[in-house]
């Protein structure tokens, strides 16, 4: 089995982290966000990443910077096959996309090229689209930028915000 660091922060991001884990993967480490205060008291509060990776006995790393030589050189000494990063919230550095073996690949919330950056599944639907959907890629330098390796795609449902957590809660 390929060996993996794993890169995510919000609950976006932990299915994938799932799916790796029951997949067999050998994740070898969690990269993600520091714990951010939360709420009127600002409670320290960890990602979702964070809460799952440590649900599944993985090693969580919370750097504050990917740029800095310490950074890159704890996450270079796991050797990974690939890099496999689904909303991190930050770009990685040119050396880090260098580190795996094969690839960093990433798994984006839209089709891309269709709204590439930050929060692509609330653009799509203030946007009115019809359809969104995920896609997997190879990582280049820059935002949302390499080859596609594949893509499924998912129907918006038209539904209004009450009926939407109705029907949530319902499922």
């Amino acid at each position: 089995m390929y060996s993996v660091i794993y890169m995510g922060t919000p609950d976006f991001a932990v299915p994938c982290l799932k799916a790796l884990s029951e997949a067999g993967a050998d994740i070898r480490l969690v990269v993600t966000q520091p714990d951010k205060p939360v709420g009127r008291k600002q409670i320290l509060t960890p990602s979702d990443v964070k809460i799952t990776a440590t649900e599944l006995g993985l090693e969580v790393y919370q750097p504050n910077t990917l740029k800095s030589d310490e950074a890159y050189d704890y996450l270079r000494s796991f050797s990974p096959d690939f890099i496999v990063v689904a909303a991190y919230g930050k770009i990685l550095p040119k050396r880090v996309l260098e580190i795996p073996r094969i690839a960093p690949v990433n798994v984006h919330g839209s089709l891309l090229p269709h709204l590439r950056g930050a929060a692509p599944i609330q653009r799509a639907v203030i946007g009115g689209d019809k359809v969104s959907g995920i896609t997997t890629m190879l990582m280049g330098e820059g935002l949302d930028t390499g080859d596609i390796l594949l893509q499924r795609e998912t129907p918006i449902a038209k539904t209004k915000p009450r009926e939407s957590c109705s029907t949530a809660l319902r499922q």
